[in-house]
């Protein structure tokens, strides 16, 4: 029987340790931590880069797990507890809205869509499970930087910065890009208890989200649904409050069946 390949044996350690470092970890770190030379622990770094399976911080020179990861497939997200008690809740939201539905959770300072239900008629659509999205520009990532305090880096600090000195990306002219305006909307959010936002992430569309909390009151993820302007704002530029309704409702009734009280 052949023997074990060192290669990737280490390689899987790599990963594994990647996997526990939320910030990234250093070259020093990496070596350090798993006793390899600096020229071996970076070779493998490189490859595992190249694949898509790293990812290192243009600024920082961290390394982190890259998406690449997500490719090997969604496995262990059918696994995860959030999805597996979202599943029914979302199929009905997406029957009672008309719409397209997304679960997302928070994962390295963006969303991750753990569960898509397609929207109920016959267009053609692309399943999302898997993609990252940006917090700012969504309605789950603003749900999400609302009332989960790890989705806000520590070093980002919106409320003190003046208006205009600090720009987040822009996908469409009309994704909020000021941070200190993000912070009046983020208020707003936790004010509602609900989230939207209109055509900042893709022109013509519109999303809606609420908080999923667990049993210890944590959120721990979003739930919504996403659509044409024409049918999820009205003429005066504001959410459909029979949708939001929609939303809350699958929020809660998800929360309830993860422990969260009262309900």
């Amino acid at each position: 029987m052949p023997g074990r390949i060192q290669s990737i044996e280490r390689a899987a350690a790599i990963l594994r340790l990647l996997a526990s470092g939320a910030r990234g970890l250093s070259l020093a770190e990496i070596s350090r931590s798993l006793e390899l030379p600096k020229g071996t622990a970076l070779g493998i770094l490189r490859t595992l880069q190249h694949v898509g399976f790293v990812e290192q911080d243009p600024e920082s020179g961290r390394y982190r797990l890259g998406g690449g990861m997500l490719s090997l497939g969604t496995r262990y997200l059918d696994g995860n507890e959030l999805r597996t008690r979202a599943l029914n809740w979302a199929d009905t939201l997406a029957s009672r809205s008309g719409e397209s539905v997304r679960i997302g959770t928070l994962h390295k300072s963006q969303v991750l869509v753990v569960h898509h239900v397609f929207r109920p008629d016959s267009t053609r659509q692309t399943l999302d499970v898997g993609d990252l999205l940006p917090l700012h520009a969504t309605a789950i990532g603003k749900v999400l930087m609302a009332f989960d305090p790890l989705a806000i880096p520590e070093e980002d600090t919106p409320a003190s910065e003046s208006e205009g000195a600090v720009s987040l990306p822009a996908f469409t002219r009309h994704t909020v890009v000021s941070p200190v305006a993000l912070e009046e909307q983020l208020v707003e959010v936790r004010d509602n208890g609900w989230a939207w936002e209109a055509e900042e992430l893709v022109e013509g569309e519109v999303s809606i989200a609420a908080p999923i909390r667990d049993r210890r009151g944590v959120t721990v993820g979003g739930i919504g649904v996403r659509g044409a302007v024409e049918r999820l704002a009205s003429d005066d530029g504001k959410p459909d409050m029979e949708q939001v309704s929609y939303v809350r409702d699958a929020a809660r009734a998800i929360s309830r069946d993860l422990g969260a009280s009262p309900y």
